[in-house]
């Protein structure tokens, strides 16, 4: 089941107290990504993260979910309802989130 238009408007909103949040569609969900750093996404209205070790540490304990059939593991976030805890989240996660890869041009 796709996720709604809803539930990415409120963890949109949820994040609005942070510069350069961007969601990006993909396939009936949503990428989300913070300072140009892929950070999780939203997938069947749950919003999942990368399991890096400051995302671990914030909620230890959190269930490990697959947000689609042969992805990896990420983490689910129960605390959406949390403002501050959100924004915490992906500021101590940047730097430990890989850089965007450079889409690389072949020349023929």
């Amino acid at each position: 089941m796709p996720s709604t238009k809803a539930y990415l408007d409120y963890i949109s909103e949820q994040l609005s107290g942070l510069d350069d949040v961007r969601f990006r569609p993909m396939m009936g969900e949503y990428l989300l990504y913070y300072c140009d750093r892929l950070a999780g996404g939203i997938y069947d209205d749950r919003l999942l993260v990368k399991p890096v070790p400051s995302a671990l540490k914030m909620m230890p304990g959190a269930p490990k979910e697959i947000p689609y059939e042969g992805a990896k593991e990420m983490l689910l976030v129960k605390e959406v309802d949390n403002r501050e805890f959100l924004c915490e989240l992906l500021q101590v996660m940047w730097p430990e989130l890989p850089d965007r890869k450079k889409k690389t041009r072949s020349r023929h």
